[in-house]
């Protein structure tokens, strides 16, 4: 997930280098959504790590 996170990101980058505001805006906040699931995710993994051992 963080793969694809990263890619959303460079084709906004590239996108508004280029002048295309929408799909710049559109990478942008895919890239964000995905950033943050991806972090809930490793929370959620650390936490479940930490009960575990317990």
């Amino acid at each position: 997930m963080l793969y694809w996170t990263l890619v959303f990101l460079v084709v906004a980058i590239i996108a508004g280098a280029l002048g295309f505001g929408g799909i710049a805006g559109a990478s942008a906040g895919i890239a964000k959504i995905l950033f943050f699931i991806f972090l809930a995710f490793v929370l959620i993994s650390l936490l479940a790590g930490i009960f575990r051992r317990t």
